[in-house]
């Protein structure tokens, strides 16, 4: 099953990929993190090798058993353009979305390069999906705002920004192609500071440039106190999304159980194949 997610911007959240490195100051405070490593070393969890990159190919089908459309983060709790993963697997997460293609994908990356290269090559049809959404992370000019540039030059039907946590204002960006924006602060015992007027800047160039604006939260040690209110009332703006006809539940059963190998000792060509016939994802 999907795991419900509490993420204000998303439904649900799959991960067919584990853990992550950190690469930038984003990174800090990682709440995926922690929340994994609270599990190492406890037999038998999901989490057993805590934060650890890792493949869960077990995973990779999920989408296709799920009836009903859903908005679905996909690795919440990774970053599906790390080296750890493979591009045969990327591209097997990719053509699961292809599949299923009655729910929503939301995909975030800090490895804005990777990506860029491979939404020009071997993912250039999942780029092409509009109910799969490609975005990179941002919080600061180091880091953040040159990922931007990159996700301008992926070819991608869908691009969004999500400027979380924000750690310092922005200055102009360029939102050339960019459908969506969401801002928030850290949240957390270490939550780093966020301004009002650092997300304001970016809400005013969101509403010159006609891009959706969806304001998360303010963060901080106690979120909930901090709400999610700007300038007294909330913003959750979002790209529209598509309707697509949902294959029948025995249909959606034998494409499971034709894929089911791939579980143990996985390999995505017959994924690529099957997404070619275009009678299983009518």
């Amino acid at each position: 099953m999907s795991l419900q997610s509490k993420i204000e911007w998303t439904e649900a959240t799959w991960n067919p990929v584990r853990g992550c490195l950190k690469i930038s100051p984003g990174c800090k405070h990682c709440y995926a993190e922690t929340f994994a490593e609270r599990f190492r070393n406890v037999p038998g969890h999901p989490y057993e090798d805590g934060f650890d990159p890792r493949l869960v190919p077990e995973k990779l089908l999920e989408p296709l058993l799920w009836p009903t459309p859903k908005t679905v983060f996909v690795n919440s709790m990774s970053d599906l353009f790390q080296d750890a993963v493979p591009d045969e697997y990327i591209v097997a997460v990719a053509t699961v979305m292809l599949l299923a293609n009655w729910h929503t994908y939301q995909i975030l990356t800090k490895r804005a390069d990777r990506l860029q290269q491979l939404l020009t090559s071997k993912l250039e049809h999942a780029g092409a999906a509009r109910h799969i959404w490609w975005g990179v992370s941002v919080e600061d000019k180091k880091y953040g705002v040159p990922r931007i540039a990159k996700l301008h030059k992926a070819p991608a039907s869908i691009r969004f920004l999500s400027i979380e946590p924000l750690l310092e204002a922005l200055g102009p960006i360029d939102l050339t192609g960019i459908d969506w924006v969401i801002v928030g602060g850290e949240s957390g015992p270490k939550a780093r500071n966020m301004q009002a007027a650092w997300v304001e800047s970016i809400k005013d160039q969101c509403d010159k440039q006609g891009v959706a604006f969806f304001f998360k939260q303010w963060g901080g040690v106690q979120k909930a106190k901090t709400g999610r209110l700007l300038n007294g009332r909330t913003y959750d703006d979002m790209p529209a999304q598509l309707a697509a006809t949902i294959p029948s539940r025995s249909a959606r059963q034998e494409i499971v159980r034709e894929l089911q190998p791939l579980t143990d000792g996985w390999t995505p060509a017959p994924l690529i194949q099957l997404a070619s016939r275009q009678s299983i994802v009518a």
